[in-house]
């Protein structure tokens, strides 16, 4: 889809469904394995940042969609480092003699994707350009479907993907982990900050649920804790796991929301 620009209504579309963005159960495990195998290469992933001034984690997760986290192939498509890329973009590095470096192709890749020139890294400027990196198919030809390169093992995903170049099927379902997914989760571990470029959260008001208080107790489950967590996931730039828990990440989020940590949390 030439010429889609990221503008405010698609800005906002991106916020929306990051925002509200939550792991399928069945998915979490995946999910979990993948993250923490990206955040153990940061420093790699680091050196490329340094040099072009991109994100480690944008990075990091491209190295995941594109070549399964694989560094012995190009970042531009996964095809082996012995040879210069076959599958498209074929030909790449342009420079260089085979077998190239892991920290050269990557190089290539991003610059041939102009990553180096951008400057929004906000949560919808990183999504935008994740999903122009895999191309705008699914939002020019099939809207209804939510692009799995994003969005596969989230809420915002069920079915429908190209299974070939040009060959699409409404019944077909991602068995890949989508890169915001990967994003999101990341952010739930705070290993990212999403939050530049957004406003800063407004001081709100908590509803009490009735039952047991909602004090901070980071290895035990809150009956209501989900419901704390779900609530707070709607303010902006809060991004927690709803799994009942009430640790340090969520009387961080409440804090924020409220001015005070969680009734317990020793810092209080």
């Amino acid at each position: 889809m030439a010429g889609v620009t990221l503008t405010d209504p698609l800005r906002a579309e991106y916020q929306r469904l990051f925002d509200t963005c939550s792991i399928g159960a069945s998915r979490a495990s995946a999910v979990e394995t993948l993250v923490s195998r990206i955040v153990a290469h940061r420093a790699r992933y680091d050196r490329v940042a340094t040099l072009l001034g991109v994100p480690w984690h944008l990075i990091g997760v491209i190295h995941a969609m594109e070549s399964s986290l694989n560094f012995r192939t190009h970042l531009h498509n996964g095809d082996p480092l012995t040879a210069r890329t076959r599958q498209a973009p074929a030909g790449r590095p342009l420079s260089g003699n085979p077998p190239f470096t892991w920290e050269d192709s990557a190089i290539d890749a991003l610059q041939l994707e102009r990553l180096h020139q951008w400057t929004d890294w906000s949560a919808p400027g990183t999504l935008y350009k994740l999903e122009k990196y895999n191309g705008f198919g699914y939002r020019r030809l099939y809207p209804h479907v939510r692009t799995p390169y994003l969005w596969s093992f989230s809420n915002h995903y069920t079915r429908g993907k190209f299974v070939a170049d040009g060959r699409f099927s409404d019944t077909a379902v991602s068995q890949q982990c989508g890169a915001a997914v990967l994003l999101r989760r990341m952010a739930e571990r705070s290993v990212i900050d999403v939050a530049e470029a957004l406003p800063p959260s407004p001081t709100v008001t908590i509803p009490r649920a009735a039952g047991p208080p909602l004090r901070f107790a980071p290895n035990r489950v809150n009956p209501y804790g989900k419901e704390l967590q779900a609530f707070l996931n709607k303010l902006p730039n809060i991004y927690l796991k709803e799994d009942g828990k009430l640790g340090e990440r969520t009387s961080n989020a409440f804090r924020e929301a409220t001015g005070r940590y969680l009734d317990g949390d020793p810092r209080s």
